[in-house]
């Protein structure tokens, strides 16, 4: 049996702040930091011992990987850094907040944006500074497959083919930890869950909360579970949802 956590990031500074973020690279909050180090005391009390880790470009994502292996004293597990893993790009949304946003276009389109399979947000000009091609991580990048702004499709367009390719040939009886974003997170899950298009849409991943999953030695899912308190689970869960609604 093989085993993959997936981990969304601790709260960050633009989640205090209900804000689209993207690949806006900001910083993890106090409580942020506090759910990454929670999150390390879970998985080393539960026995956890990485052989390898992934996460994406983003400082949210990279500190709260970091903090998990410093937490359960695997500072040493090799970990790659791959842009295919950020965060879904919400375009000329990102830096909004989501109430007020919601207030401007509504609610059901805001959840829409948020959370739908095959719409994008309102895109980026090219030459907002907030293009990813100004910005240095992506030099290596051709320009044509950068986004000015994604959907969730878009984003499961480029976090599958690294799954199948490089997460996915996980050895037998390896443990891999993936530190990552909502929506990356949430495309990967539709693949190895098999969630159709409509009922993605009901999906949330908690900040924090390391998500495992165990499988067979032929990629067969044997069974998936939060790791952690359910009364905390389903708060963080149930503020996730309220984000897009007016305030």
């Amino acid at each position: 049996m093989k085993t993959i956590v997936l981990l969304r990031h601790g709260e960050s500074v633009w989640n205090k702040e209900n804000r689209f973020t993207g690949w806006t690279d900001v910083d993890l909050t106090d409580e942020g930091i506090k759910e990454a180090v929670n999150a390390g005391k879970v998985l080393k009390e539960s026995g956890f011992i990485f052989d390898y880790g992934y996460t994406s470009l983003l400082k949210r994502a990279i500190k709260t990987h970091n903090i998990v292996l410093d937490t359960m004293d695997l500072d040493w597990v090799q970990t790659e850094k791959c842009w295919k893993l950020n965060e879904k790009h919400y375009g000329a949304l990102q830096g909004l907040n989501k109430s007020e946003t919601a207030k401007k276009y509504g609610e059901d389109q805001v959840l829409i944006w948020r959370r739908s399979y095959d719409v994008a947000a309102p895109a980026l000009d090219k030459d907002d500074p907030r293009n990813p091609v100004f910005d240095i991580r992506y030099k290596a990048i051709s320009p044509d497959i950068l986004p000015l702004t994604e959907s969730l499709k878009d984003t499961y367009q480029r976090t599958v083919p690294y799954w199948k390719e490089i997460i996915g040939l996980t050895e037998e009886n390896q443990k891999i930890l993936v530190t990552a974003h909502g929506n990356s997170l949430r495309s990967i899950i539709k693949f190895i869950k098999h969630i159709s298009d409509e009922e993605i849409l009901n999906l949330n991943i908690p900040t924090g909360i390391p998500y495992v999953f165990e499988f067979t030695d032929d990629d067969e899912l044997i069974r998936d579970f939060f790791l952690g308190d359910e009364s905390e689970i389903e708060k963080n869960l149930e503020a996730i949802k309220s984000q897009g609604l007016i305030k």
